[in-house]
């Protein structure tokens, strides 16, 4: 067994927490312990399996794995914190979506080897433990058979920090950019009563996609339940082409187009929660009320 221990109780957190407490023993820490949340937290962690620490300092004691699933603004104050309190016997896996150029800034603050940059490669849910990762840094490889020994989808991604992160920064452009567009697009076309004909063309122009599916509802469920952390992660994106010398005019877009649905949401005092399950239609229908 491998003592574990999670900052971040989120969505990718919690399932990955869960996934591996049936076989090692795992702690958690969120910053959501200190507040208004706290009791609903404490049930998750219990229903979990997985044991709630009392502080910061608390999660990271004994612990040989600290994995970092908090948002891509907390990424680099997390890892500055975790690092005053680790010794050079533990391994910080930070698996936020953040720029390489924030993941060797984080690397700076450890002990030579104590870090571990991690991509993680597609959604957690609903992969869970099956979700791809790749390894980065001096302790990669090592790091990356541990993982799959513990029930991982984990691969060698090259020695240096930063590395795996440009790889995931740079397809966040894509799958991001893609998720909203797609709410733009359909909001539009649902307005004009035309939205069928519309994901009718999109599936004849890419049949393999799912346009005729769920594959539109899920990239809007994106965007309406995780917008505001896409929108952080995509200003993370934005700082990795501008390091590459890139324009990084779509991405800029995207990340103002990923906050804009939740917050108008918010304001309109809509939670996801109501929407399940999620169907876009039935949002488009609510927001109109509000016109």
């Amino acid at each position: 067994m491998t003592t574990i221990t999670f900052i971040g109780y989120g969505e990718a957190g919690g399932i990955l927490a869960d996934a591996l407490a049936k076989e090692n023993p795992v702690t958690v820490w969120d910053c959501k312990f200190n507040g208004p949340e706290r009791d609903a937290m404490i049930m998750k962690a219990r229903q979990g399996g997985v044991r709630a620490a009392i502080s910061l300092a608390d999660a990271l004691t004994g612990a040989e794995l600290i994995f970092s699933t908090v948002t891509a603004g907390s990424a680099l104050d997390v890892a500055s914190q975790a690092a005053l309190l680790m010794t050079d016997k533990q391994y910080f896996l930070d698996l936020n979506s953040v720029a390489p150029q924030t993941k060797r800034q984080a690397a700076e603050r450890f002990k030579p080897g104590t870090y571990v940059d991690v991509a993680v490669m597609a959604p957690v849910p609903p992969g869970a433990l099956r979700t791809p990762l790749l390894i980065g840094g001096p302790q990669a490889q090592a790091i990356a058979e541990l993982l799959t020994v513990l029930g991982c989808h984990a691969r060698y991604g090259g020695n240096d920090i930063g590395s795996v992160s440009a790889i995931k920064m740079c397809r966040s452009v894509m799958i991001k950019g893609l998720e909203a567009l797609t709410a733009e697009c359909l909001f539009a076309a649902h307005q004009y009563g035309v939205e069928e004909s519309v994901l009718a063309s999109l599936h004849a122009s890419f049949p393999s996609l799912g346009w005729n599916d769920a594959f539109p509802g899920y990239l809007i469920s994106r965007v309406a339940e995780h917008g505001i952390r896409r929108s952080e992660e995509m200003e993370e994106v934005v700082k990795t082409l501008r390091d590459a010398a890139g324009e990084s005019v779509m991405s800029q877009a995207t990340a103002i187009a990923q906050r804009h649905l939740p917050e108008r949401m918010a304001a309109l005092g809509i939670t996801y929660a109501q929407l399940e399950p999620f169907n876009w239609k039935a949002l488009t229908a609510l927001l109109k009320e509000h016109i």
